[in-house]
């Protein structure tokens, strides 16, 4: 056997889909990191309910990267059907813990092997027949804990976490936890190098929250009052962990009375429009949706921008075209999101690339809508949002609300009534507007998505038309410097990075190793579209920058090419990865080894 490897390395379930593996993964995910040992999980599920092979990926790192592995140290095979496929995953010296009936036939001979009979030890051990198939998945826990020297206590404590809400179960979990942990002792000895300790002074301080949570959490504390949706994966879970914060936060004590409406209408359309409705009326109003729903909202996401009502729109990207494929990660939307309707049109896109920031953004996002009076749309992706990402506690919003520019019957009566919709008073772009129900006469206006001037009057005028279209095109410029800056990451490297969104782990991570390599690099993180004035200044500093991203066609890549002076766009570059699964760090440094000859 080797030199003990320690607190790295990376697990790989590989299950089938409603069997309960994920309850079962969850809880080796929270033992491990009770031990304060950093780890990443990444869930690949299928799209159907039950049947399917899933794979579940823990990675587990002294340093803490987060982004997925492309190799398999240890292998829970538990999937007949894809047992083959599963073992070539395993990288050579690695563990394969599988199912003792699985055939072992001319299989590989340069890993170590731990055949175990969950089947029978399941029938014979476990006495509750309705249970049995989920607690099946918890022996592997057991196997695991073992096999990795996983302290009791911390698999308790996963077990206790997981189970919060239903404590009762809690026993029946552990003992089935214990059936594999007792086989593993009674029957092999250690024959891997692979060892788990515990760490201190790396996870301190942090919780392991989804990305979907962390936005629901932020839109409650930016005051949302509005909820309009439709389920769609993998946005689901963010409306869904939002109606259960505010089942707890945003009731009346003494009334019970709710002081939020959640609303699922029929279908995507239906549920931005009466987010757009409500954000007239002077709510803060939401939905949430995925491509195929951002599709369908094209021509009201273009009302709201033309007639100039705030509402916020978060789309959890999945592969597409069309149907696609709904329960793989992509960052392919920002294209289409940031031009969403025909006509001349342009949105405010927020790009969070943590799951700190899709609690900030979130937040945020209804005081930019209401201060500009546009739509704001959040684009996470399911990778950062349905999976557990390491992250600092959240802080409580410190600041008050913006509404904006509203007038109240005071600011009308100061007035004498001499105010216009659409008019420009102050220079940036951003007009004036009443709520309805303002007691004032002079408070109404017809809001309209035809042609209108500074007044809101009807009118098919080209000077009113060009005017109108100029002013929407100077406030997009006013709020591009209100709108989260770049993160900038600069030591002089003539080579310099650029990416948005979930993609900034794998970047972490690559430029880590390219630094070890003798190649550094400087890297530029876009948080918010329209561009910031420094993306052309980063790329004006480097000889070359190469724009990484997670989609097929380079479109964060085409949109920094547009925003550089002509002497500036050949120095732009562009790294793709597009199969469904989350960006690995090698994406990255291969391509660049390669183009920039830096030695493996």
């Amino acid at each position: 056997m080797t030199e003990p490897i320690v607190n790295d390395l990376t697990i790989q379930a590989a299950t089938v889909n409603g069997s309960g593996s994920q309850t079962a993964n969850l809880v080796l995910t929270r033992a491990i990191f009770h031990m304060g040992i950093p780890v990443a999980p990444k869930n690949v599920f299928p799209s159907n309910i039950e049947g399917l092979p899933t794979w579940y990926q823990l990675r587990i790192t002294p340093e803490g990267h987060m982004a997925r592995s492309d190799k398999v140290d240890i292998l829970i095979a538990f999937n007949v059907a894809t047992w083959r496929e599963d073992l070539k995953s395993v990288r050579p010296g690695g563990v394969v813990i599988h199912e003792e009936a699985f055939s072992t036939a001319d299989v590989r001979s340069d890993v170590t092997y731990y055949p175990v009979p969950f089947s029978k030890l399941a029938k014979s051990k476990i006495q509750n027949d309705t249970l049995r198939k989920q607690l099946a998945n918890m022996i592997y826990v057991g196997v695991v804990a073992g096999l990795l020297g996983i302290p009791w206590g911390a698999v308790e404590h996963g077990v206790k976490r997981q189970f919060l809400a239903k404590p009762k179960a809690v026993p029946i979990n552990l003992d089935a936890i214990k059936v594999g942990y007792d086989y593993w002792q009674d029957n092999f000895s250690k024959q891997d190098p692979y060892r788990l300790e515990p760490m201190t002074g790396v996870v301190e301080g942090k919780v392991l929250v989804e990305g979907n949570q962390a936005a629901a959490l932020g839109a409650l504390m930016g005051g949302v009052t509005v909820v309009a949706w439709y389920p769609i994966t993998p946005s689901s879970s963010l409306c869904e962990y939002l109606i259960a914060y505010s089942d707890r936060f945003r009731v009346d004590e003494k009334t019970s009375e709710k002081h939020i409406s959640v609303v699922q209408a029929e279908d995507e359309l239906a549920a931005v429009g009466m987010a757009i409705g409500a954000g007239w009326a002077g709510a803060r109003a939401m939905t949430s949706t995925s491509g195929p729903g951002i599709s369908l909202m094209a021509e009201f996401s273009g009302l709201a921008y033309y007639a100039e009502v705030p509402v916020v729109i978060f789309d959890i990207q999945r592969i597409g075209p069309s149907t696609g494929l709904p329960t793989r990660t992509s960052q392919a939307d920002i294209g289409f999101v940031y031009t969403l309707s025909h006509g001349d049109t342009k949105h405010l896109v927020l790009l969070p690339g943590t799951v700190e920031e899709c609690y900030e953004f979130a937040r945020d996002a209804f005081d930019h809508a209401d201060r500009f009076q546009t739509p704001v749309f959040i684009l996470s992706d399911l990778d950062l949002g349905m999976n557990l990402w390491m992250t600092p506690e959240f802080k409580y919003p410190e600041k008050k609300f913006d509404r904006g520019k509203v007038l109240s019957k005071q600011d009308l009566e100061k007035l004498a009534g001499d105010w216009g919709r659409y008019r420009d008073v102050d220079g940036d772009g951003v007009p004036y507007r009443t709520l309805p129900g303002t007691d004032h006469p002079a408070a109404g206006y017809f809001t309209r998505g035809s042609g209108h001037d500074e007044q809101a009057r009807y009118t098919e005028g080209a000077d009113a038309y060009a005017r109108n279209m100029d002013r929407l095109a100077h406030k997009l410029e006013t709020a591009r410097h209100a709108l989260p800056a770049p993160v900038l990451e600069e030591s002089g490297s003539p080579i310099g990075l650029i990416a948005f969104g979930s993609t900034h782990s794998a970047v972490i991570e690559a430029r880590e190793m390219l630094a070890a390599a003798g190649k550094k690099l400087d890297y530029l993180r876009v948080r918010a579209l329209p561009l910031a004035d420094e993306v052309a200044r980063f790329v004006a500093r480097h000889e070359r920058v190469y724009v990484v991203e997670q989609n097929r066609d380079g479109q964060l890549f085409d949109l920094v090419r547009l925003a550089l002076p002509a002497e500036l766009v050949e120095r732009v570059r562009s790294i793709r990865h597009y199969n469904g699964q989350p960006i690995p760090a090698v994406a990255i440094t291969g391509p660049l080894m390669d183009r920039e000859a830096v030695p493996a």
